[in-house]
């Protein structure tokens, strides 16, 4: 199985100094992006510039509600 195990030789564990470490001997594996990343990444800068805008129009309304109970 790819990725996740790999049988090897005991020749290779004594290249490798007998050290079983699994990422000495399976390595990761291949990630394909299966998305476009200009449309992701413009739809996330999107959704956080909303966010943003979000943040500014609340910030002001608790300055202006502290402002009412005379704590700002």
């Amino acid at each position: 199985m790819p990725g996740f195990c790999k049988s090897v030789s005991l020749g290779e564990i004594r290249e490798k100094d007998y050290v079983l470490t699994p990422g000495r001997y399976i390595g990761l594996p291949e990630d394909e992006d299966d998305f476009d990343f200009a449309e992701r990444f413009g739809k996330l800068k999107g959704e956080l510039d909303e966010q943003m805008k979000e943040e500014l129009r609340l910030n002001a309304l608790i300055l202006e509600n502290l402002k009412k109970v005379n704590l700002a």
